[in-house]
């Protein structure tokens, strides 16, 4: 099946999204201490979530692999959304909400790749040797 327009552009808006967040979760950058020491979870939870950003990038823009991408791409962001909601606040540093509207709008973007190859869905738990 060829990827329309639309879909090609889902995946890079995500994987935009993912790719220019790496850089202050890996250089450990002063906001993504601050937000990863405030959930306990610095320094480890940071990379973590940074490695798994990265493959779901990876997996994202690659037309075979998009469903596992956006899967984990939902997990990452299901994460993210709900430290805003339940300890960060929406706005973190007075960063305007920008980091709760990007986990946002990856969010809703992973959501409907997935829709769109949902039924590759049952393939993800057979084994082929």
């Amino acid at each position: 099946m060829k990827s329309s327009l639309f879909t090609w552009l889902l995946r890079l808006v995500v994987a935009v999204i993912l790719l220019q967040t790496l850089y202050f979760k890996f250089t450990g950058a002063a906001e993504s201490i601050y937000i990863f020491k405030t959930l306990g979870m610095e320094p480890y939870g940071r990379i973590g979530s940074g490695i798994a950003e990265l493959i779901a990038s990876i997996l994202i823009v690659i037309p075979r692999t998009t469903l596992l991408g956006a899967l984990l791409g939902l997990g990452v962001m299901i994460g993210a959304i709900m430290s805003h909601l339940l300890v960060l606040g929406i706005e973190v540093q007075n960063d305007g909400g920008t980091l709760f509207t990007l986990a946002i709008i990856t969010f809703l973007c992973c959501s409907i790749l997935v829709y769109q190859n949902r039924s590759k869905i049952p393939n993800l738990f057979k084994l082929n040797f």
